[in-house]
């Protein structure tokens, strides 16, 4: 078996893509969670508890909260849109953010036994996990 050496525009160009499907997956996050705020912060809590039903055994604040988080999180998941030396690292920062965020959200809705959020979550995490591990590699 034989190893071959990238060549230097060969390199450029696997970096390129690399790139290019990071940023998908970070537009594709950001969206996710500005919609999801978005809802938690504009919907009446009887819509969300009828849709979710975790809201009903939280404080309605609580929601609202997560909301904003969520909100603040997604944008700063595109910091580096505006800044790519000050905003790589609030990159790295919310996406541990949000990876966290789907790690106790994917707990809560296993227990509760609901399977399409569960499946949502997993394919978020999947996501966030990958733009962290290689955003993160970046950052050093």
């Amino acid at each position: 078996m034989t190893s071959q050496a990238l060549t230097p525009a060969r390199s450029r160009l696997n970096a390129s893509y690399r790139n290019l499907t990071l940023w998908t997956l970070q537009g594709w996050i950001a969206m996710f969670f500005i919609a999801a705020g978005y809802a938690k912060l504009s919907e009446p809590m009887a819509n969300l508890i009828e849709l979710m039903r975790w809201p009903a055994l939280v404080a309605p604040n609580m929601v609202r909260g997560l909301g904003v988080a969520e909100i603040i999180l997604a944008g700063l998941v595109l910091a580096p849109l505006v800044s790519w030396k000050q905003g790589r690292p609030l990159l790295v920062m919310a996406a541990s953010g949000l990876l966290a965020l789907e790690v106790v959200m994917l707990g809560l809705h296993a227990t509760g036994m609901d399977v399409g959020p569960v499946v949502t979550n997993l394919i978020l995490i999947a996501m966030t996990a990958t733009v962290l591990w290689k955003r993160a590699r970046e950052v050093r």
